[in-house]
């Protein structure tokens, strides 16, 4: 499969525009997740063999591998019951704000091959909070499912920054029954504003509404639901650790590092284009910043280490830095569909070795 995606399909993505090109991978998964006979078979052919791998147990959840898709490739969920049939361990759907919006003008996603990069400012382009519950009430739910699934949340464009709590808690409240877990996105840099909400004076009193009405599920007889935060790469030390104070403070279950960077290292210096640069030039940035959450937190807070995985080394460097879990996305692009697969049995195997 690996020589049909280089050789054969990856040439005819590559000869559409990128974002039809990702609009088409979704469309096809999502016919995929649906050919239920099909998905089982491959599900069975990517499954780890459970005498000999252990499952990932992290946050009260049990991923049977480590590799998860990250947010951002199938915002309105219509893909992620394809997940597992493509050898994933996790997926995390959205991100979905609590209003529909379009997103940012078009072009906004842009390839670059030979750096095995992406930039896009796809800005959260979405149907919205409550068109992702209608969606995913119809589909097995938490424990009826192959593999974990999050639900990422980010801020409404138009919502302004002093009312992005009740914005997240709107999209929480509608779509908490569905999710493994969920996560606080406030670190895409494609939404104006969106990033002050990581200074603790905005994340501490949003986050602790989220604690807050997560609680009051137990008293509903509603599941607590885990809660992550997603940071950006381009955070000063300083930052991060004002951040892990918070989560500390209101005991967040974990954190996901990184979102995609407005950094433009070496080639992209001279790139014009705006958005959240992913792939192989944010590989270091993130793995640093998964190591130094380790180290600060002693390794006691999970942490899902995502950008510029593009092969097996590339995943097993944010685990030795400390990570729990890892997450794909521009290593599709590039490597094909059956990464996720690839990756997940060379960590495993990697770690049964040791």
């Amino acid at each position: 499969m690996g020589w049909l995606y280089q050789n054969v399909l990856k040439p005819a993505f590559f000869r559409l525009d990128p974002e039809r090109a990702h609009h088409v991978a979704v469309d096809n998964l999502a016919l995929l997740g649906r050919v239920r006979p099909l998905c089982a078979m491959l599900e069975r052919l990517h499954r780890l063999d459970p005498a000999l791998h252990r499952p990932v147990e992290c946050f009260g959840l049990k991923f049977p591998n480590a590799v998860g898709l990250a947010a951002g490739f199938d915002k309105n969920g219509r893909a992620w019951p394809a997940a597992a049939a493509l050898g994933f361990g996790h997926v995390e759907i959205g991100t979905v704000t609590h209003q529909a919006q379009p997103g940012n003008p078009q072009p906004r996603v842009f390839r670059y091959p030979a750096q095995q990069a992406v930039i896009n400012r796809m800005g959260f382009n979405n149907g919205g909070a409550a068109a992702l519950a209608a969606h995913l009430a119809k589909l097995p739910g938490p424990g009826q499912r192959a593999i974990p699934l999050g639900i990422n949340l980010g801020k409404t464009k138009v919502t302004p920054l002093e009312q992005a709590t009740e914005d997240y808690l709107g999209s929480f409240r509608l779509l908490a029954d569905y999710a493994d877990y969920v996560v606080v996105n406030v670190s895409s840099p494609n939404t104006p504003g969106l990033r002050e909400l990581q200074d603790a004076s905005w994340l501490k009193p949003l986050l602790a509404a989220l604690v807050a009405e997560n609680r009051t599920r137990l008293g509903a007889g509603k599941p607590r639901r885990p809660v992550l935060l997603k940071i950006a790469p381009d955070l000063s030390w300083a930052q991060v650790d004002a951040a892990l104070d918070v989560i500390t403070d209101l005991g967040l279950d974990g954190i996901i590092a990184t979102n995609t960077t407005l950094a433009r290292p070496g080639f992209f210096a001279s790139v014009n284009e705006a958005g959240g640069l992913s792939g192989a030039p944010v590989r270091r940035r993130s793995t640093e910043i998964v190591n130094y959450i380790s180290r600060a937190t002693g390794g006691r807070l999970p942490i899902i280490g995502v950008g510029g995985i593009m092969d097996e080394a590339g995943a097993a460097e944010k685990m030795d830095a400390g990570a729990t879990l890892v997450q794909l996305y521009t290593g599709l692009v590039y490597r094909g569909p059956f990464f996720a697969a690839e990756v997940a049995r060379a960590l495993a195997e990697r770690q049964r070795v040791r």
